[in-house]
């Protein structure tokens, strides 16, 4: 398979969606988009970005929460050629500040509940916006800001997209690193299409008919194709949600009783989660009958999901759950279960299109039963991190990617994770840095040294847990410490579990033996 030339990558949807412009393609709590509306708001929204000075190649960020708008400003920033830097709403000032200026991003997309912590990230950046683009819901709209639906409204649809190229920069999304700060990952035209004919079409089997609602948010790797990319590609229908997906707020989606107008009867047949997600809805005395759903097939990813929980799934709803891994680099699921051929406990095999090696400390290929290191090579890998040579090089090797993790493979090729090259943690299928959650920690005036692992809840899921030595003389309660992790960090990076120690394994030099703790807490 090869892209025409020039492919641009929300033209590619509109094109294929034009004989569908009154079915519903997306519906939130507040109203739905048919595929016409997408398509006519997403080219006026390009229009307005390049009237408003915004050119091609440039960077605009793009913090929305999950809406019918949401899809409406990455497609037309992707129609102008304009490259959207999509980011995670639960982040902090500071974090959007480094981004703003790490991307150079020269205007801002942002949902108005969002605006304040954003406008604190723009005091902080070292360069001013030229447009800040504000959707709804809107109290106050700031002075020089631009409302987005009077944007969109006041201009007229471009009348052709940009001639971009299958490799052109189309979008960004960032990645955590062990420490230090994210790594701007850029991500081609190309890759969105490649991502949905190897996996969203081969894998998955999705058709017009479905209903799709994924609880990761578009601004994931994971949820840009679950949401966006895949269903699109097959004309299907959406379900977005703007808050967090607590079992309750799924629930409501699965059953339809959250929906409004003409979305009232429009229950997800696809669902997507992770499975700490699974595990707590299980867990749920409001988890709905099988009789009120209408799931056909879940998806999982983000984090290795445990036998027991998939089985539990399955026995009550006779639905299965495929598990998978992604990465943000590899934009999407590279090794998959498959539906009918699923082995619990296991990653599955690869995704056809996707090369997997299994490589050992000397960078030769391991037998089978071996842990080895993981690389991938395959078409919707990332360009580059952005601004980061150093990265970019360790990262994306002679058309090879390592993606961190620990795997091994047994006799029939079905692949098992064994853990991170690093210590980074999988909280809820969002990476979190031990190194930071330790530095904010030891920011408290009672705390002379931290150390953060990973410890296994009674699903068998990774939750963080900090071992913390206090000063001479000092105390803390923990949730103390949580809470002054929590109102530093995004929420969801605060330690579950704090343990507090006389000290901490150490070597010679000083350096904090993580794999002491984990080994503690295995023989406990």
């Amino acid at each position: 398979m090869s892209l025409p030339s020039p492919f641009n990558f929300s033209e590619h949807l509109f094109a294929l969606n034009r004989g569908r412009a009154q079915k519903t393609a997306y519906l939130d709590d507040h109203g739905a988009l048919s595929y016409g509306q997408l398509e006519d708001r997403a080219r006026r929204f390009a229009t307005a970005l390049l009237t408003a000075g915004i050119r091609r190649g440039e960077r605009v960020l793009l913090l929305q929460l999950d809406s019918i708008d949401w899809p409406v400003s990455f497609l037309g920033c992707l129609y102008a050629g304009v490259v959207p830097v999509a980011v995670n709403t639960l982040l902090t000032a500071d974090d959007y500040a480094y981004m703003l200026d790490h991307s150079g991003s020269v205007a801002a997309l942002v949902s108005g509940a969002l605006l304040p912590v954003l406008q604190d990230g723009m005091s902080r950046a070292p360069h001013a916006l030229r447009r800040l683009f504000v959707s709804h819901p809107i109290t106050t709209l700031p002075d020089g800001a631009l409302d987005f639906d009077s944007m969109i409204a006041s201009h007229m649809p471009m009348a052709e997209p940009l001639a971009t190229e299958p490799t052109d920069h189309a979008f960004w999304l960032y990645s955590s690193g062990s420490t230090g700060r994210p790594k701007g990952t850029v991500h081609a035209h190309g890759s969105l299409w490649w991502t949905a004919e190897l996996f969203g079409k081969p894998v998955l089997a999705l058709t017009e008919d479905d209903v799709c609602f994924s609880a990761a948010k578009l601004y994931f790797a994971y949820g840009l194709g679950n949401a966006l990319t895949f269903p699109l590609s097959v004309g299907a229908t959406v379900v977005l949600m703007a808050e967090r997906p607590t079992p309750d707020a799924t629930f409501k989606r699965w059953t339809g009783n959250a929906a409004h107008g003409v979305a009232a009867a429009m229950k997800p047949t696809v669902f997507f989660g992770a499975p700490t997600g699974f595990a707590g809805m299980l867990a749920s005395p409001a988890l709905p009958m099988a009789d009120t759903v209408a799931l056909r097939m879940c998806s999982s990813a983000g984090e290795a999901l445990p036998g027991e929980i998939a089985q539990r799934f399955k026995a009550h709803y006779d639905c299965e759950i495929i598990d998978g891994i992604g990465s943000t680099e590899m934009l999407h699921v590279f090794i998959s279960n498959r539906p009918g051929d699923i082995r619990y406990g296991t990653t599955g095999k690869p995704v056809e299109g996707y090369a997997i090696e299994l490589r050992g400390e000397d960078g030769n290929a391991v037998a089978d039963g071996e842990v080895g290191d993981l690389y991938i090579k395959g078409p919707s890998a990332a360009l580059m991190y952005w601004a980061n040579p150093e990265k970019t090089a360790a990262t994306f090797k002679d058309g090879w990617t390592q993606s961190g993790d620990k795997y091994s493979r047994d006799a029939d090729g079905y692949y098992t994770y064994a853990g991170r090259s690093d210590d980074m943690l999988k909280v809820s299928g969002i990476y979190v840095s031990p190194f930071e959650v330790e530095s904010t920690l030891m920011l408290h005036p009672a705390v002379l040294e931290a150390a953060v692992i990973g410890k296994p809840d009674a699903d068998g899921l990774t939750k963080t847990k900090a071992y913390v030595v206090l000063k001479a003389g000092q105390t803390a309660s923990d949730d103390e410490l949580k809470a002054f992790v929590k109102n530093r960090l995004a929420p969801y990076k605060y330690p579950r579990f704090i343990e507090f120690v006389d000290e901490l394994p150490k070597t010679a030099t000083g350096k904090i033996q993580r794999f002491r703790l984990r080994e503690r807490e295995q023989a406990a």
